[in-house]
């Protein structure tokens, strides 16, 4: 609209005063009405942000104007629309959402003069458009309405607008507020973060691929899919009020509600929440937004969470599990949490040899069927499946079924396709029947039947006449395919099974039951003539998913069984699954079924097999022999023992008359007896012990080499076979007579190192087994002479590669991706899987040793810390390790736990995937380190600049954010902001995980003098971090 000014002419002093007072009282009044009621940008007036102006709508319902998010002390300033007088401020679309002003910009928000609506700064730089044609700006205007679009016109003629541009058709935002429609061109886009406007992860649109379904997006993988509307199976459908809502009120898919109008939306909204929920949200009458509706609600509820004939069960700890029948397509990924590969049947169906069954499954959610047909009955329905060769499933119902044209009362669902979104215990779930061999669940002696999607391995037994009668302690509830283990008083849900280590899982109510031992016992009491034992109680539940997802799994506790005697029977037929063995009266009078002449009944793989000589007529003579060779076998071991031990004694006395006095005089004060070390207590005594002698072997089950095999293995210690130097000191090659090769270690007089360190070498490794830990062959203990003997690894150090710009290009991102999940899986080990609780306290990428086929293994324990069960941190007045690898908390206070290996983890992931060094990286201008560098770039949204340009062919983009994003959780300057490495393993493996985002990290500035450290330099190091100085005494 034009813009009209009143001219007023003649001269003053032939006009009253008191005509003039009232003009002027009349056109002041004019202009505060105007200014006070403003909905309308025009090419004369603008939004300015120094003067805090704002639009608001004629029904001052919404609010346009400058503000920060969340009210912060941030600097940045976007252009927004608001709910008008909210608080706190209810934002639903942000104009310059990727590209905010600073406070000190002077913003404005106007009609430029090519006419279109822009975000200027005081220097007239744009930051947002809205790349309209060129015009004349006279003529536009910008006009908030009271349903909260912004509209942008041009009149063409007096009273007559054409509409250039709408914020609700031409650049929605997060939200979908009523008045929109949802279309195929339409698209909502979440925030990145709580407090920041800029693209997110997460999209919400129609989809492409089916009418009234709608999809989230996570970048580019199906997060979340609505059901097909009028699928009997469907449960995922979107609910009629939002599809209502949705199609801007012109249509209604389900007949069944008939009362929708507008009016009933004029206080709601649907957000594409930055955690990845879609979420309907209306202001009720206690004057707050409450939540109506969202999805995905839970794990299970996104799209296809476990892969193909998988199911997803949301109450259990793990959640996904192979249908009975079927095995991981991908075994690595599946038990590293990774469950987007699925499953794939055990047996091929249609087979020469095969004979088809169907495996019954209760309360089931299953994605869309291929095919329906009206059905006489269930057998109709079945035998049409088994007839047709791709069938993979089916589903019967009597419902009320018709269709135009058609008869009949009851209808027959097909599925020729893999099954996906498989949920179990669903609300609205249906009983379907999936396709398998009869050989891979057939019910026999051996195996009980299955309960939903439960296989029930010998010896567990759910009734009388399968499995081992003293495992009977399961209860298989028919109607829902859930599995209970019974015990005194009390039946707990089981949510896994695992035969191959002889565990199930079952959960138990109530947290406090995981933090006291006594509440423990007293939650759960197993009879000791069970054949059952608690192995681990109350396993972790996963942390990396959304907030505002439901997490319904409860406390779960691990239970192993004892491997079972020979089975039970009555009759010879009993004994038909146990091969070479023949129903015969046992001792106590019960029957079983005896093993026959020359086998043994083996308990672990559940069969007889071949190991004993002689005949067997029956049970009584079976015994008598078994019981004679028990007693030559005892008498022949104690002879053996009694003259071996005599022989060792005898040969220690002969030493020990041979050793100098002086040592015999201090043996028995300081050589005590050792035994195995193989608990926490004993092991922190040898380390903590002030020495370490040739006697002391005994005590550690880690081979002893002699001086004189080492010697002729490396050439007398020849310059030839010297690998490098250590702050250990000197590293060599050996190779043994049978071609063995090794890397001795050998203890120098002057290295920074000592006693204590060796001893934390050869004690902690002899307790560690795992492929991503450098594995000790053994040691050497001779006078002053110590050395570590290690596997040889042909290609050195991770550093020798990464850091060098020749040797770089021989990894590529599959490799380097595949080395920072062997290392994390490394960490978890040392932190939570292996018999003692280590913290390495030096781990860095000099540290990493890459074997032949570049799998990575942590090595150099010497400063390495037991930690016990219950400590969570420790402080040492000795602080040790690597400049530019150790947590701030380590460094400045001496304080270190988990979370001080979870931040040298980070910055080795950061060094790795960027190619630079913490400690030799500088950016002068802005004295940033590397983790600076890369915060830097992160919150610039240039994450891809830190990238080492050697892998830009080859680089995954999504799994290279995954680790930039990880690697900077890991270095957070608060120890408990950083994740756990069971947490980092899991958001490093799984393709579905939300991750959080970071905050800024420790050391983002550097300003330390020097950037060189070595970690057997024994003097102190004086560095600043963020303007605090601490001495630092560097490790190896």
């Amino acid at each position: 609209m034009r813009s009209k000014t009143i001219i007023i002419t003649g001269s003053a002093k032939y006009m009253p005063p008191a005509a003039i007072s009232l003009l002027y009282s009349f056109l002041l009044y004019s202009s505060f009405l105007f200014c006070a009621a403003r909905d309308t940008i025009i090419f004369s007036r603008l939004v300015s942000d120094d003067q805090e102006d704002t639009l608001i709508s004629a029904g001052k319902r919404f609010e346009l104007g400058f503000f920060t998010p969340n009210e912060t002390s941030d600097t940045r300033r976007y252009v927004g629309i608001w709910y008008y007088g909210s608080n706190p401020r209810t934002v639903v679309w942000v104009a310059n959402r990727d590209n905010p002003l600073s406070g000190d910009d002077h913003g404005v928000f106007t009609i430029a003069e090519d006419g279109n609506l822009m975000v200027l700064d005081g220097s007239r730089k744009p930051y947002w458009s809205t790349n309209l044609k060129t015009s004349s700006s006279m003529y536009r205007t910008a006009k908030l309405m009271d349903t909260g679009n912004l509209v942008v016109s041009h009149e063409e003629q007096e009273n007559h607008l054409e509409i250039l541009w709408q914020s609700f058709v031409d650049n929605p935002g997060d939200t979908f507020l009523p008045g929109m429609k949802m279309d195929e061109n339409l698209i909502l886009t979440s925030w990145k973060s709580s407090d920041d406007p800029a693209p997110g992860n997460f999209t919400f649109r129609q989809d492409q691929e089916g009418a009234n379904q709608f999809i989230i997006w996570k970048r580019s993988l199906r997060y979340w899919k609505s059901g097909v509307s009028g699928k009997i199976i469907s449960s995922d459908e979107m609910p009629t009020a939002i599809f209502f809502l949705l199609s801007n009120f012109t249509s209604v898919h389900n007949d069944s509600v008939p009362h929708l109008t507008s009016s009933l939306y004029s206080d709601t909204r649907l957000i594409m929440k930055f955690s990845g929920q879609i979420q309907y949200l209306k202001w009720d009458t206690e004057k707050i937004w409450s939540s109506v509706w969202s999805e995905p609600r839970d794990r299970c509820s996104l799209y296809n969470p476990c892969g193909n004939f998988a199911s997803c069960n949301s109450k259990n700890d793990i959640m996904c599990k192979c249908l009975p029948g079927f095995k991981p397509s991908l075994p690595e990924k599946w038990s590293s949490g990774d469950f987007s590969g699925g499953c794939t049947r055990k047996s091929t169906l249609c087979g020469k040899n095969t004979s088809d069954t169907f495996l019954s499954l209760k309360t089931m959610k299953v994605g869309n069927p291929d095919s329906q047909f009206n059905a006489k009955n269930e057998l109709e329905c079945k035998r049409e499946c088994l007839n047709t060769c791709q069938c993979q499933a089916y589903l019967y119902e009597a419902v009320e079924f018709t269709q135009r044209g058609g008869t009949g009362n009851s209808a027959c669902w097909l599925w020729s396709e893999d099954l996906n979104n498989l949920q179990e215990e669903h609300d609205g779930g249906r009983n379907i029947y999936v396709r398998t061999d009869i050989s891979d669940i057939e019910s026999t002696t051996r195996n009980c039947e299955t309960c939903g999607t439960y296989m029930i391995p010998y010896p567990l037994s759910t009734g009388p006449k399968c499995g081992d009668p003293m495992y009977f302690n399961f209860h298989c509830n028919i109607s829902t395919g859930q599995v209970n283990f019974e015990a005194p008083g009390r039946n707990y849900r089981v949510t896994a099974i695992y035969p191959e280590t002889r565990k199930f899982i079952i959960q138990i109510n109530g947290a406090d039951n995981c933090g006291n031992k006594n509440a423990q016992d007293k939650a759960l009491q197993l009879n000791e003539s069970l054949p059952f034992n608690v192995t681990s109680w109350c396993n972790t539940k996963p942390a990396n998913y959304s907030s505002d997802m439901s997490f319904e799994a409860e406390d779960e506790v691990e239970i192993g069984w004892d491997p079972p005697p020979e089975p039970t029977c009555s009759s010879p037929a009993d004994c038909k699954d146990w091969p070479n063995s023949t129903c015969n009266a046992t001792r106590n009078g019960k029957r079983s079924c005896l093993c026959n002449a020359n086998f043994i009944w083996d308990s672990l793989s559940l069969n007889c097999t071949q190991g004993g000589d002689g005949k067997q007529t029956d049970g009584r003579s079976r015994r008598k022999m078994s019981l004679s060779v028990i007693v030559v076998i005892v008498f022949t071991t104690v002879f053996v023992l009694i003259t071996l031990s005599s022989t060792i004694l005898y040969i220690y006395f002969c030493r020990r008359r041979m050793a100098n006095t002086q040592e015999n005089r201090e043996a028995p004060q300081k050589s005590p007896v050792f035994h195995l070390y193989d608990n926490e207590r004993r092991v922190k005594d040898l380390i903590e012990s002030g020495r370490f002698k040739e006697n002391d072997a005994k005590a550690i089950d880690v081979p002893f080499f002699d001086l004189e095999s080492i010697l002729a293995a490396t050439d007398h210690f020849s310059n030839a076979n010297k690998l490098g130097q250590g702050g250990f000191g000197p590293v060599y090659k050996g190779k043994f007579p049978r071609g063995q090769e090794i890397a001795v270690k050998r203890l120098s007089s002057g290295s920074g190192q000592g006693l204590e360190e060796f001893k934390n070498e050869v004690v902690l490794i002899a307790k560690l087994q795992h492929r991503n830990l450098v594995r000790l062959l053994g040691y050497c203990v001779k006078g002053e002479e110590k050395m570590l003997l290690y596997e040889y690894m042909p290609n050195k150090s991770l550093d020798s590669f990464i850091f060098d710009r020749k040797l770089c290009v021989l990894l590529n991102w599959e490799m380097r991706f595949k080395i920072i999940l062997g290392i994390a899986r490394g960490l978890l080990y040392l932190h939570q899987d292996s018999r003692l609780r280590i913290i390495h306290r030096d781990l860095k990428t000099s540290n990493i040793l890459l074997d032949e086929e570049m799998n990575p293994k942590i090595s150099d324990f010497g400063l390495a810390r037991i930690f016990g069960a219950k400590e969570t941190a420790a402080n040492t007045n000795r602080v040790v390790g690597t400049y530019g690898y150790m947590s701030p908390e380590y460094a400045l206070d001496g304080v270190f736990s988990v979370k001080s290996d979870v931040f040298s983890f980070g910055v080795v992931v950061l060094e790795i995937i960027g190619g630079k060094r913490n400690t030799g990286f500088f950016q002068p201008e802005q004295a940033l380190s590397l983790l600076g560098y890369a915060w830097h770039l992160w919150k610039e949204d240039k994450a891809l600049d830190l990238i080492d340009q050697t892998l830009l062919e080859s680089c995954n983009a999504n799994e290279y954010l995954k680790c930039l994003n990880v690697g900077l959780l890991c270095v957070q300057e608060d120890p408990n902001d950083r994740p756990t490495m069971s947490n980092v393993v899991f958001m490093l493996g799984s393709e579905t995980a939300t991750l959080p985002n970071p905050k800024q990290p420790a050391f983002v500035v550097r300003r330390c003098p020097s950037s060189r450290a070595s970690s057997s330099s024994t003097k102190p190091e004086t560095c600043s971090y963020n303007g605090l100085t601490v001495t630092i005494e560097d490790g190896r």
